[in-house]
């Protein structure tokens, strides 16, 4: 058993955060919570005590957006083209710690080609590469020549995309992801434009839910927002409004993602930091349903144009223009997230029963987000990475336990 003590316990919450705190963890699961004179009791002869000292210790991160095949350089779709599928295997790895590095414990990855994200889960969950637990969607389902058609499942009708989600189950997807419109990255695919007729997204739906999975839809035109809508996705990946004729934000559709419990997920990223048009121009529709009640999950899109595996806290930063309050941002990377992508009864809060997914930080993060770039320690399923050793704040804690 491990028991982590930290000056600072954050549950994943709205207010749930103990002072003196600690976690008693047993295998892969924690077993107790709470302040640290209550727990210390529960230890026995065999316990490792790690004192984090002033640190904050709080759930392990979530990021609900990620392409490991993507390497965040200018151009990953080339890079990608261009990789051999050892090749590509080898960069999926690196990312996935990369994203472990910064405190992420569980990521949804939204498109890979050639099944590899399958490989590169079952890696993990061995113990044969370290990375957060994935969520995997295998290759997007998009129309011949549509968004991503290079990772490999080009289908043109209803019954072509039923056979998809089927073989994607088959392979063991965790969920189905679906380019409902075009996207940035793929020439001849435009963002506004919707791919999928409302038929074929239902499809889509209809089949995953059968098969007891949960729908992404890549949405950044407000058509295909209004199909995946309609056909009642489970999460809305971009959601950003675009038309034509520039963004039409339209209230009416956004009042259905509250209607039919909808999770959103703006990929909010460093780019959005690079471009300042995106703060200017979406910023004011991310506020607005913030404001009314639509639920915000984080994802960074990771592995796009400048977006590496390790920058996961700029886009939280960039959610405070929303108007959303830190509590609020770490929820929406915590429980909430957990709750859209249907593991919340695994993981994203500090909960008796719950993997031990947890991280520590130097600082606060209710008062500042900055310091989550301050990584201390990271326990993902109950083990250290070994990375974590290496850490110079953990070196004294961790010294007489290697």
């Amino acid at each position: 058993m491990y028991l982590l003590k930290a000056a600072k316990v954050i549950l994943g919450f709205p207010g749930d955060v103990i002072k003196n705190g600690a976690v008693l963890v047993e295998g892969d699961k924690i077993i107790a919570a709470g302040e640290y004179s209550q727990i210390s009791f529960l230890k026995d002869d065999q316990t490792k005590e790690i004192d984090l000292g002033d640190a904050t210790l709080m759930p392990g991160l979530i990021d609900a957006h990620v392409h490991l095949g993507f390497d965040g350089s200018p151009n990953p779709v080339k890079e990608m083209m261009e990789a051999t599928d050892y090749q590509l295997l080898t960069q999926m790895i690196y990312n996935a710690k990369l994203l472990l590095r910064s405190g992420v414990t569980t990521a949804r990855e939204l498109g890979a080609r050639n099944f590899l994200d399958l490989v590169v889960k079952e890696a993990i969950e061995k113990g044969m590469a370290e990375g957060p637990s994935l969520l995997v969607s295998n290759r997007p389902i998009t129309t011949t020549g549509g968004h991503c058609w290079y990772m490999g499942c080009e289908c043109d009708n209803a019954t072509e995309v039923r056979k998809a989600v089927r073989e994607h189950a088959k392979a063991g997807a965790d969920l189905i992801k679906i380019m409902a419109t075009g996207g940035a990255l793929t020439k001849g695919s435009s963002p506004w434009e919707a791919r999928f007729t409302l038929e074929e997204m239902q499809a889509a739906t209809n089949e995953a839910h059968t098969l007891g999975l949960k729908v992404a839809s890549h949405a950044h035109g407000t058509p295909g927002i209004e199909t995946s809508i309609e056909a009642g996705v489970d999460t809305i990946e971009h959601c950003s409004w675009f038309t034509e004729n520039g963004i039409q934000y339209d209230e009416d559709q956004a009042r259905k993602l509250i209607e039919k419990n909808i999770y959103v997920c703006p990929t909010t990223n460093i780019s959005w930091k690079i471009d300042q048009r995106r703060i200017t121009e979406r910023i004011p529709q991310l506020k607005r349903m913030h404001e009314m009640g639509v639920k915000f999950i984080y994802g960074t899109d990771a592995g796009i144009p400048h977006v590496t595996h390790d920058k996961y806290v700029d886009g939280l930063e960039v959610l405070t223009y929303a108007g959303m309050t830190n509590g609020e941002i770490l929820e929406s990377a915590t429980s909430l997230a957990a709750e859209a992508l249907g593991v919340s009864d695994v993981t994203g809060s500090i909960q008796a029963g719950k993997r031990a997914d947890l991280i520590a930080i130097e600082g606060d993060p209710l008062t500042d987000l900055a310091v989550l770039r301050n990584i201390q320690f990271v326990m993902t399923n109950g083990k250290i990475p070994s990375f974590v050793y290496g850490l110079a704040a953990s070196k004294q804690a961790l010294g007489n336990q290697i």
